[in-house]
């Protein structure tokens, strides 16, 4: 199958840009939009637990064939019940496919998919990768590049919320692209997302997501200090974090990882893991080496998830952290 025409027109702009006035830069991402009626076959590689309800909701809701592939029979088969069709391997799904999705669980996974008989060796001029998972900024950005030298396009789109979010189709997602690009893809991924931002150019994306998790990461961590402090001193952990909701503490992870992880002591496996965790901040430390800055409040929750790894809780929901506080 042959890339669609609007795609190859996109990817030569991004590769060879030309200087113009605002007006037609308005105009050409204004077409760039309504080109995205030339897909015809959406990919998309990996349907773990973020992956498979975010899959489902561009089956349902983008009108365009859509072709599977994971490593496990189980959501590969959900999702044929659901009308998309299931390739025979990686790289089947990369030949057929027009806007490639990846959801996988880090660069690595990543690296795989790209290398091998994978992304690169058969990547065609006008086709677009968008990964949605979080990963390395230069990774992500020499990935980039060496598809732009081919004539396709990578974006990083990295998700935020929830696995429910992601089943409702209301996930957050931060992209790196150029407006053209951004322009293309931004109605293919509001078929599983309430809000989308352009962060700026490739590698954007990652970095806001990975400065997101950060931020979280750290947040939680003082949610299950203030719970364990709390217990002590003989105050109901339910009753101190609703309080804390109606005043400048509240936020996301107290409404949902601390209500309804750490309160009531939850913290499954299948869900975002303390290894994913851990994972997710090693990119921020390195870009904070990077760039010659010493963040040590991400140092410290590094620290706290890899005790927490190291007592047992590796696959274990990161909120986990509260149970190895209160037991220290």
């Amino acid at each position: 199958m042959r890339a669609a025409s609007g795609a190859v027109a996109i990817v030569r702009e991004i590769a060879s840009p030309i200087g113009r006035g605002a007006s037609a830069t308005r105009q050409e991402t204004s077409r760039r939009s309504s080109d995205m009626t030339d897909y015809k076959t959406l990919g998309f590689i990996g349907l773990g637990v973020m992956g498979e309800p975010i899959c489902r909701n561009l089956v349902k809701k983008s009108g365009k064939r859509v072709v599977v592939f994971d490593l496990a029979a189980e959501p590969l088969e959900r999702l044929r019940a659901d009308g998309a069709e299931v390739a025979s391997s990686v790289a089947d799904v990369i030949k057929q496919s027009d806007v490639l999705f990846l959801c996988l669980p880090s660069a690595k996974h990543v690296r795989a998919v790209f290398e091998g008989d994978g992304i690169l060796r058969n990547a065609r001029s006008g086709q677009i990768v968008v990964d949605l998972g979080t990963s390395s900024v230069s990774q992500t950005r020499d990935f980039a590049g060496q598809l732009q030298a081919r004539g396709a396009a990578w974006a990083d789109a990295p998700i935020a919320r929830t696995r429910q979010a992601a089943q409702d189709g209301t996930l957050s997602v931060m992209v790196g692209a150029v407006p053209a690009l951004y322009a293309a893809i931004e109605p293919l991924i509001r078929c599983f997302a309430t809000d989308v931002t352009n962060c700026g150019d490739v590698g954007a994306g990652q970095v806001t997501k990975i400065l997101n998790n950060m931020v979280l990461f750290e947040t939680v961590n003082a949610l299950a200090e203030a719970v364990a402090v709390a217990k002590h001193n003989g105050v109901d952990p339910k009753l101190l974090l609703e309080t804390l909701s109606k005043g400048s503490a509240d936020s996301f992870a107290l409404r949902n990882h601390g209500m309804k992880a750490i309160v009531p002591g939850v913290f499954p496996e299948r869900a975002f893991s303390t290894e994913y965790a851990l994972k997710d901040l090693s990119y921020a430390l390195e870009l904070a080496a990077d760039a010659g800055i010493r963040i040590r409040g991400a140092e410290l929750i590094g620290t706290v998830l890899q005790e927490a790894i190291d007592k047992g809780s590796k696959d274990n929901y990161f909120p986990v952290i509260a149970k190895h506080i209160e037991g220290a």
